[in-house]
């Protein structure tokens, strides 16, 4: 998970920060410093919040894989020219 995936992650479930990190069961600061790129995530709190995020319907794709309903993309930057 990237800190682009999570926050079209969190915009599509029309949810803020402290919402996610109380759906993870993480503090709000964790998903504040991961999205704003200032940290990282230590493996079980990103685990957390990938979980909270797909009981919820987020489908997290890897490069080349197709979503299965609505959504966006980021295209890499070598891509966009």
């Amino acid at each position: 998970m990237t800190p682009e995936q999570l926050r079209m992650a969190r915009a599509a479930l029309r949810v803020g920060v402290r919402e996610l990190a109380d759906m993870a069961g993480v503090s709000f600061t964790t998903v504040s410093r991961f999205e704003t790129e200032k940290g990282g995530l230590q493996h079980k709190s990103a685990e957390a919040i990938r979980k909270a995020l797909e009981a919820h319907g987020i489908e997290f794709l890897e490069n080349g894989q197709v979503a299965t309903g609505p959504g966006v993309a980021l295209k890499t930057a070598s891509e966009q020219d």
